[in-house]
């Protein structure tokens, strides 16, 4: 499959069917094609892995031994943090009759497909369904990214760090934010203009080899970063930007050859257990980044200033 396939991996069906035979007959079709199938045998697992897998596209039998495939159906469109251009396909081993369908539809299914299938059809509509989804993707990855540096927009952060939070919470783990912001050295202000779109482009690269392929890392502003790190605790937030502002020193040498020293300026938040903390990773960037103005406007601007919730008023 050529044209289908994602750069990253290959497109993920999740199938929701408690007969065996019918699900390894759709595996041996889908397989071939290109695509990953993960499948559930109830409808309860089934939405269990829809949050954790992510998949392309559904696949939901009518009949499933907990909940009818409807219901599933109603359950994920329902669920605001569920992409509403996921495909949902419902299958049968039997001839549906027209008010199944046409409820299925009305509970929100793309596509209703029964036994015997035309496999040819099949394929090329779920070819058809993953290019129109690949498109949406794209677009809304585009519009979470930053133009300049690749990296996260505060729309892209926001959106990362409530992911990020609900994995802390599940796996009782901990998660850090760092906000930080060059400034030139000897001088609390942000580093010169002239500078600026130097420092943007080669500070966007350092950070993103300096990061862990697990961190999101954004741009919040003008001169302002922000990394979200799980199963990081404040001295594994605070090495991180140790490593970052040492890949600085040499890193900004200007046009004319002559090289600008430049520090970080660096607010941060840390959480040790997810689940035990009220604070979630969006209200943790928040904090995080008031901490950033707390450093940079200190009558004596520190390098790493820890959130302090005495004096709580957020800045973004």
């Amino acid at each position: 499959m050529t044209d289908v396939g994602f750069p990253s991996r290959p497109p993920l069906i999740l199938l929701a069917n408690e007969q065996e035979w019918a699900a390894r007959s759709l595996e041996t079709v889908l397989g071939p094609r290109g695509y990953a199938v993960l499948r559930a045998y109830t409808g309860r697992q089934m939405l269990g892995l829809v949050r954790s897998a992510q998949p392309d596209l559904i696949m939901v039998d009518v009949r499933l031994p907990d909940m009818r495939g409807v219901d599933v159906c109603k359950a994920l469109r329902d669920d605001p943090h569920f992409p509403e251009e996921t495909p949902i396909i419902f299958t049968s081993s039997g001839t549906p009759e027209r008010e199944q369908r046409l409820e299925a539809f009305r509970a929100g299914a793309w596509e209703f497909v029964s036994q015997p299938l035309d496999t040819e059809l099949l394929l090329l509509k779920l070819d058809a369904y993953m290019r129109g989804k690949r498109a949406v993707d794209r677009l809304r990855d585009e519009s979470l990214l930053d133009q300049a540096t690749g990296l996260y927009n505060m729309q892209g952060m926001v959106r990362r760090a409530r992911e990020m939070s609900a994995d802390a919470q599940r796996l009782h783990a901990s998660i850090a934010c760092v906000a930080f912001t060059p400034v030139a050295s000897g001088s609390s202000d942000p580093a010169p203009t002239a500078l600026t779109e130097i420092m943007i482009e080669r500070l966007g690269a350092i950070v993103r080899r300096t990061g862990r392929a697990s961190d999101a890392i954004g741009r919040l502003g003008p001169t302002e970063f922000a990394i979200i790190a799980p199963a990081t605790e404040e001295p594994g937030a605070i090495r991180m930007m140790e490593r970052i502002e040492a890949s600085l020193a040499d890193a900004l040498t200007q046009p004319d050859g002559i090289t600008q020293r430049v520090e970080l300026r660096t607010g941060y938040c840390s959480i040790p257990d997810g689940a035990r903390s009220a604070v979630d990773a969006v209200e943790m960037l928040l904090r995080a980044n008031t901490a950033l103005r707390q450093a940079r406007d200190a009558e004596r601007s520190q390098s790493f200033q820890p959130f302090d919730d005495s004096t709580v008023r957020y800045a973004l």
